[in-house]
C-alpha cells in the first residue's frame, strides 16, 4: 500500500490513553511544555531573556489560560505505555462495581495475577509489570487462602498486597508514590474497595465529592503512567444502562477512565457477565462462568468482537529499515523519506510520526525522537531491544 504523496497533514489519529494522551500543562505561543513528550523543541531558546521574562511574566498571570495549538500539537510526540491488558484494562483510571458477594475480589485477584505474571487473562494479551493490590477488607490469611486455593503455592515478587491503607488525603497518596518509588516497573495499583479510602460522609455523596475522588486518584494515575483499578459497589435498584448501577452519583463514572460492572441473573448460578466500558476502548459484554472449586473466573465468550486497527504501512516501512544488525537510525526527514523509498513532504511525515510514536513503540518496539536544534530537526529510531 501506498502512502499519498500528496498528503500534507498528519493523519486525523485520536490521542487516547492508548496512544499517548498528554498531561499538557501550559503553553503559549506554541510553547510546549508537557513531561510526557518525546521530543522537545528549543522553541524557549531561540527567545530572548526580555522575551522569556514576559513569558514567565504572563503564565504568572492569575487569567492566563493555558493553550496548545493544532500545529504544536501535531509537531510534538507524546510518550505513552502499552495497555495493561489488551482490549480490556489501560493507563488511567477504572472502576470495578458488582453486587456484594459477586465476585469482585476474585475476579480482581485474577486480573493482579495475571498481570503480574505476563500469563494472558483468558483471550487478551497481558503487558507484565508490578501490581500493589490493596486488599482492604480482607486479612493475610484470608488472602494466601484464597490464592492458594486460585492458583496454587508458586510464589510472585511482583505482586504486592496491603490490607491497611491510609485515607486519600490523608497519607494514602504519599504511600502509593513511596510504593511507585520503589517499584517504578508498576503498572496496576488495585484499591478494594473505595470507601475504605475515602472520609464517611453523613448523607451520602455530592456529585462534585464524587467527581473529585475519582479526579485526584486519574490525576495520580496519569501522573505515573499506571493503572489504577477501584473496586466499588452497585446499587440494588435494577437500572436499563448496566453502569447507571454503580453506587453513588454520576461524577464516579463522568470522571474515570472506564468502568467494569460486574453481574450474575441468579446469584446461585456460577455464570456472570462482565460489562466494559471505556474512553479508549470498544464497548462489550464478556461471559463468565465461575470454576468453583479453584473460585476463579472462566471465559466462555464475548458478545462483540474487538476492533483490531488496520496495519499502518508507513510504520511497517519504518520497522523494515531496523533490524538486530543494524539497531539504530539518525538522520533528517529528507534523508529517512529517501531510506524509506516514499514520496512524501518532510513535514508530512514528521507529524505523522509524531502521531504514531506510541504505536510504533508498542508494536514494533521502536523508540522514536524528534531533535530540533540550530541546524534543523534530526530524527532518532532505535530498535529498544538493543538498549538492553
Amino acid at each position: 500500500m501506498e502512502i499519498d504523496a500528496k498528503e500534507k497533514t498528519a493523519l486525523g489519529s485520536s490521542v487516547g490513553a492508548d496512544e499517548g494522551q498528554s498531561n499538557q500543562k501550559s503553553t503559549l505561543e506554541s510553547i510546549p511544555v508537557s513531561n510526557e513528550k518525546i521530543n522537545e523543541t528549543d522553541e524557549k531558546s531561540k527567545l530572548s531573556m526580555r522575551e522569556r521574562a514576559l513569558l514567565r511574566q504572563k503564565m504568572m498571570a492569575p487569567e492566563y489560560l493555558p493553550t496548545i495549538t493544532l500545529q504544536t500539537l501535531f509537531d510534538t510526540a507524546y510518550q505513552s505505555k502499552p495497555p495493561v491488558i489488551e482490549g480490556l484494562l489501560y493507563t488511567g483510571t477504572y472502576l470495578f462495581a458488582g453486587a456484594p458477594k459477586v465476585g469482585k475480589s476474585f475476579l480482581v485477584a485474577q486480573i493482579a495475577y495475571h498481570v503480574s505474571t505476563g500469563h494472558d487473562l483468558w483471550e487478551y494479551k497481558v503487558n507484565p509489570g508490578t501490581v500493589l493490590y490493596l486488599a482492604l477488607e480482607d486479612d493475610h490469611r484470608r488472602l494466601q487462602e484464597r490464592m492458594f486455593r486460585m492458583f496454587g503455592v508458586e510464589g510472585i515478587d511482583r505482586l504486592h498486597f496491603a490490607t491497611d491503607a491510609k485515607q486519600l488525603g490523608n497519607g494514602l497518596d504519599e504511600q502509593l508514590e513511596y510504593f511507585i518509588k520503589e517499584h517504578p516497573d508498576t503498572r496496576l495499583v488495585i484499591i478494594d474497595t473505595l470507601q475504605k479510602v475515602r472520609e464517611a460522609a453523613g448523607d451520602g455523596y455530592s456529585y462534585s465529592e464524587d467527581y473529585q475522588i475519582i479526579g485526584s486518584l486519574k490525576q495520580f494515575a496519569d501522573k505515573h503512567g499506571i493503572c489504577l483499578l477501584i473496586v466499588h459497589h452497585t446499587r440494588k435498584t435494577p437500572a436499563g444502562d448496566k453502569f447507571d448501577m454503580i453506587s453513588g452519583t454520576t461524577g464516579l463514572l463522568g470522571c474515570a477512565d472506564g468502568a467494569f460492572v460486574l453481574q450474575k441473573e441468579k446469584r446461585t448460578k456460577g455464570t456472570a457477565t462482565l460489562d466494559v466500558v471505556g474512553r479508549d476502548q470498544p464497548d462489550q459484554r464478556v461471559y463468565l462462568v465461575r470454576d468453583e472449586e479453584r473460585l476463579i473466573w472462566e471465559f466462555d465468550h464475548a458478545e462483540k468482537e474487538l476492533w483490531k486497527e488496520p496495519p499502518d504501512p508507513l510504520l511497517e516501512k519504518v520497522a523494515a529499515l531496523l533490524t538486530a544488525e543494524a539497531p539504530t537510525w539518525q538522520g533528517s526527514a529528507t534523508e529517512l523519506i529517501a531510506a524509506l523509498g516514499l514520496e512524501l513532504q518532510a513535514n508530512a511525515l514528521t507529524k505523522r510520526l509524531n502521531v504514531r510514536a506510541s504505536k510504533l513503540f508498542n508494536d514494533f518496539n521502536i523508540r522514536y525522537e524528534n531533535t530540533h536544534g540550530r541546524n534543523g530537526s534530526r530524527i532518532s529510531l532505535i530498535l529498544a531491544a538493543a538498549q538492553t
